[in-house]
């Protein structure tokens, strides 16, 4: 027997942070919304997550924030290091100054609290229906709307598709059809370790804060998570450069940190080697809304780790997103030309200064040096380097820093 396809509003595939934050912002603004997620269930993988300020205002606006930082983190500084000296490079505030200017405070959280919060807030709307074990194999665009093709035969037509599938995204192929992602050639392993355990090898040079270890070809990064009870660690490594015990993934990552700083090599020896992730990014592009399809995330945008704001932007994206369907309520396709004029810019700034703070991070010899010589002199209440990033305020009136806003 035929059936017909099962039609939808809004339909959004991906049922990831960008994915679910899309949703959510749209059921906030009154709009029916499916989410199908390909897992047999929703969930988040990963662990240590970071949220600046231009994230957590939309979260604020989504109703979530004061859920998504009750297990949260809230570190009194961000500190640079040089990964083999251990030598203090720089500090960025995130105390009281930190939250005058940019209206809330930096956190970190473990990065399943902060997706399961804003699943919870998409259940509670009732406008949101998540339907899991759903992998898209085809997306057919049609006259005023979409057609998904999911693996177990059904079918989804929507008058507005969102897709929020990934770097590796096929709706983008469909869009755009600029092939795979860019290698970086970086990898990151990514874990966590229990305070108490990371306390008896001497435990973290600054409690109360959040560590960049910066090398040659490499960096960690350490900070606490759920409200201080284990620490999360991202330990990333060139491996080009570092190609000793290519085919042992502990070997190689202990390897290229063997001329670390105590510290350091701690933390690489407490790291879990079991899961790595290639770091891919794409050069900025435009195009990524045609007719009633858009893409959000990382599936638009996705960027190297080194910002901390691949799910930031994606948040970031959902009120954007929801805001352009409000101004043309009767014309999908407008909205979607106006979400992505909106955003193509800032999330293309993002892109490109994420790829300059990692060569930043990873200079080696006199790159180093110079790096350390001008960062000697910089206050921790400096600012100025970060307005534009944390100062966006995309909750609200579009393109502009908080001290525009105030002036």
């Amino acid at each position: 027997m035929i059936t017909s396809p099962v039609t939808s509003p809004f339909l959004v595939i991906g049922g990831g942070i960008g994915g679910l934050a899309a949703a959510l912002a749209l059921a906030r603004a009154g709009h029916r919304t499916r989410v199908l997620e390909r897992a047999p269930e929703f969930g988040e993988v990963g662990a240590g997550l970071q949220v600046g300020p231009n994230a957590s205002r939309v979260l604020d606006r989504l109703g979530v924030l004061d859920a998504v930082t009750t297990h949260a983190f809230f570190p009194t500084r961000l500190t640079l290091r040089d990964a083999l000296t251990g030598e203090r490079l720089t500090s960025l505030a995130t105390g009281d100054a930190f939250r005058e200017l940019f209206g809330y405070r930096y956190f970190v959280a473990h990065r399943a609290d902060l997706h399961r919060t804003v699943l919870t807030a998409c259940e509670e709307t009732g406008l949101v229906e998540l339907l899991p074990d759903k992998e898209v194999l085809e997306v057919r665009p049609r006259r005023g709307g979409a057609v998904v093709r999911c693996a177990d035969g059904s079918e989804y037509s929507t008058y507005a598709l969102v897709a929020a599938d990934g770097v590796h995204s096929p709706t983008r192929r469909l869009l755009i059809g600029d092939g795979a992602p860019t290698d970086s050639g970086y990898v990151a392993y990514r874990g966590t370790v229990p305070m108490e355990v990371l306390a008896r090898h001497g435990g973290l040079p600054e409690p109360d804060g959040m560590v960049i270890w910066a090398g040659p070809g490499l960096h960690l990064v350490q900070y606490p998570v759920r409200r201080g009870e284990l620490c999360n660690q991202v330990a990333t490594i060139d491996t080009r450069r570092y190609t000793e015990h290519a085919g042992d993934l502990t070997a190689q990552l202990r390897a290229a940190f063997d001329q670390a700083c105590p510290d350091v090599r701690t933390g690489i020896q407490l790291m879990d080697t079991t899961r790595r992730w290639s770091l891919l990014d794409r050069p900025p592009a435009t195009g990524w809304s045609q007719g009633a399809i858009t893409l959000v995330g990382d599936a638009a945008h996705p960027m190297l780790q080194y910002l901390a704001q691949g799910a930031c932007q994606a948040i970031e994206d959902s009120v954007a997103l929801a805001d352009s369907v409000d101004e043309h309520p009767d014309d999908i396709a407008a909205a979607f030309r106006a979400y992505e004029a909106r955003r193509a810019p800032r999330t293309a700034r993002v892109q490109s200064t994420a790829r300059d703070w990692g060569e930043v991070l990873h200079v080696d010899g006199i790159g180093g040096r110079l790096r350390a010589a001008l960062l000697a002199d910089r206050a921790e209440d400096d600012y100025q380097a970060v307005e534009w990033l944390y100062g966006f305020d995309a909750a609200g009136t579009f393109g502009h820093t908080t001290r525009e806003l105030s002036a």
